[in-house]
């Protein structure tokens, strides 16, 4: 048996080149982020429990390792927001679009049972939106 502590997950980590930008998506999709934070190279906003997302700057990220470089728009990650309803996807993701954010996939009832969406962040990330169907 081990001695080493199993470590809990905390924090989800986004680096991004434009965080006001950045920090202005997610604000639209509810997060709470301190005000005057785009102005810092580093930026949190708790997350239902008890998560937090991260923001870095890619100079903050070059400060922690001078060889690092942006991966291609859209990258592996992804990050998915359940809405309380499949009306608030389509009202979301209309929101989303409206405010000049690209939607990568329009709300669709997907077979497995979810109302659908996909949005991305100034960085090229895809962000889904859903709801179960009723």
């Amino acid at each position: 048996m081990s001695t080493v502590p199993v470590p809990r997950l905390d924090a989800i980590g986004l680096v991004t080149a434009d965080l006001a930008a950045s920090l202005a998506f997610y604000r639209l999709l509810g997060l709470t982020v301190p005000d005057g934070a785009e102005n810092a190279p580093h930026a949190e906003a708790p997350l239902p429990g008890g998560l937090r997302l991260m923001w870095d700057t890619h100079e903050t990220a070059r400060a922690l390792d001078p060889g690092w470089t942006p991966p291609a728009p859209g990258g592996h990650t992804g990050l998915a927001f359940r809405c309380p309803d499949p009306a608030a996807v389509d009202a979301l993701y209309e929101a989303l679009t409206a405010a000049g954010h690209k939607g990568a996939k329009a709300p669709w009832d997907a077979d497995w049972g979810q109302r659908y969406a996909v949005v991305q962040d100034p960085d090229g990330q895809g962000v889904d939106l859903f709801a179960p169907l009723p």
